[in-house]
């Protein structure tokens, strides 16, 4: 079966066509830009790849509904649409991804993949949020989680590198990027994670706020601030962005070189919440074998690797500094005699969305 995944993000749209080997026959990255303009760019770019099997989109919340990968159909796509106000940033994406690839490819399969699936059987300790129990069953509130396709490719990924069945081990995963959240994993399963009901809860992010007291925007509407307002600010115009003036890592990790102090203090509140995060993790672990990084920050940037780690080093964690700057790809960056591993794993959500593309269509794979 050949794959053709959808990946849309926030500030762009990712497409990778895979053979049945898993094999990448193309791939196409797509800016956002205008919205007539993003029409063109993708119908193009849809004209010029082979027509494939099947199309594997990403959705970042399922909702209560949506528990494995799911063939999208009328009912399903209505379902999809109730789900937008959940993840604001990313659903209004996928939902114009898939318009688009049908309009293309009307006759071709479409197979719903969802980030919150990976954490679908947290524990309910984990998972229940202490509010009445008529928003609890009413409005489903609880701890959803996210980067689900990301954790669930570098979970498989690292027992590969590890030599040994992931099963076996418990692992801090760290997905960092514009979003960004941590994953505890033993078993093989999600135990606990950062993200919650949207994804707006946990670690400081480019953009987003992280957790954050809710009296805040309480406050806040008591005092005038428009709710608009407020939801645009905490989406758009928080996290580091609201800290050092910029959302964008590289650019903070140049400011600092030259001595920014602002860059400095923004950095200090975004490790202070990912050591608290991480530490949290472990605790819901008893214990930590492996720390794992993936994400656009977790993969590039060889300083918030080494920093985590050191963060966590009460624990025996530590990097190699000359591995960890050297990685390029999938890497073991561990410090020799360090009692956790920490390894470096390239996200491949691609490959995850065409394995569940399978299930869904029930195709075999090497997904």
């Amino acid at each position: 079966m050949r794959v053709l995944t959808v990946n849309p993000g926030s500030s762009s749209l990712k497409m990778s066509l895979l053979d049945h080997d898993d094999t990448v026959m193309n791939t196409v990255d797509l800016p956002s830009g205008a919205p007539d303009r993003e029409a063109e760019r993708l119908a193009a770019a849809l004209a010029g790849l082979p027509v494939p099997d099947a199309i594997g989109l990403r959705f970042v919340h399922g909702g209560r509904d949506f528990r494995q990968p799911t063939v999208i159909d009328e009912e399903v796509s209505k379902r999809l649409y109730t789900l937008v106000d959940l993840a604001p940033l990313h659903q209004p994406q996928s939902l114009y991804g898939l318009g688009e690839v049908r309009r293309a490819l009307p006759d071709v399969p479409v197979v719903a993949c969802f980030d919150t699936v990976f954490h679908a059987d947290l524990p309910e300790a984990a998972a229940a949020y202490a509010v009445p129990v008529e928003w609890r069953e009413r409005f489903g509130l609880r701890r959803y989680g996210f980067h689900g396709l990301s954790f669930a490719y570098a979970l498989r990924r690292s027992g590969e590198l590890l030599g040994t069945d992931p099963a076996t081990l418990r692992f801090v995963l760290f997905h960092l990027g514009s979003g960004a959240s941590l994953a505890a994993v033993a078993g093989g399963r999600s135990v606990d994670t950062t993200m919650g009901f949207t994804p707006l809860e946990g670690l400081v992010m480019s953009t987003r706020a992280g957790s954050l007291d809710p009296g805040i925007p309480l406050w806040l509407c008591k005092h005038g601030v428009p709710q608009g307002e407020i939801s645009d600010a905490l989406e758009h115009r928080s996290g580091l962005r609201a800290l050092a003036g910029t959302g964008d890592m590289r650019e903070i990790r140049q400011r600092v070189r030259k001595g920014c102090e602002v860059a400095v203090a923004a950095l200090d509140v975004y490790h202070h919440r990912l050591r608290a995060c991480a530490a949290a993790m472990v605790a819901a672990l008893g214990g930590v074998d492996a720390l794992v990084f993936t994400g656009g920050v977790g993969e590039h940037d060889p300083e918030v690797r080494e920093r985590a780690a050191a963060d966590l080093g009460f624990l025996g964690a530590a990097v190699d500094a000359e591995a960890n700057a050297a990685a390029r790809g999938d890497a073991d960056v561990t410090a020799p005699r360090a009692a956790v591993r920490t390894l470096v794993v390239s996200s491949r959500e691609d490959l995850e969305i065409a394995a569940g593309v399978r299930r869904a269509l029930g195709a075999g794979g090497p997904g």
